[in-house]
């Protein structure tokens, strides 16, 4: 195996990998709201906007590979990124409930799931972007070489 073919199956991977995490997170985000009953707020809705089209995205840059994938998922990522960073910060308590969007129907501080007073769900939905934002830069960074 040459090492063309070796970066090109590690470059397969970290793509597998990006769509592996935005396809768990879309069913853990359908999972909570229409098993666990759990109505997403304005703040998840956006996120989901986000996040729910990069399965397709990323799954067409697989079969083939393509690495120009990249430059249509990260606007996504990145976009998704600063709405939960921004929820995080809303839901910590950093950023006041007065100017939340939030402000009809389902609070963005809603308290579904607390796991040690760290894992939320826009701490779930941070941690996703992050990860497939840091593997869409790395597969990007490795393409221009």
């Amino acid at each position: 195996m040459t090492n063309v073919d070796k970066m090109t199956n590690s470059n397969w991977t970290i793509l597998f990998i990006s769509w592996l995490i935005a396809s768990i997170s879309t069913l853990g985000s359908l999972f909570f709201s229409e098993i666990m009953n759990f109505p997403p707020c304005v703040l998840c809705w956006y996120q989901r906007i986000c996040l729910f089209p990069l399965v397709l995205i990323l799954l067409t840059g697989l079969f083939p590979f393509d690495k120009s994938v990249v430059k249509f998922a990260l606007p996504l990522t990145l976009s998704g990124w600063f709405i939960a960073f921004y929820h995080n910060l809303l839901y910590s308590g950093i950023i006041p409930k007065i100017i939340q969007p939030c402000g009809q129907g389902v609070s963005c501080t809603e308290d579904y799931i607390n796991l040690y007073g760290i894992f939320t769900i826009p701490m779930l939905s941070m941690m996703a972007f992050s990860i497939v934002l840091i593997l869409l830069f790395i597969l990007k960074k490795r393409s221009s070489k």
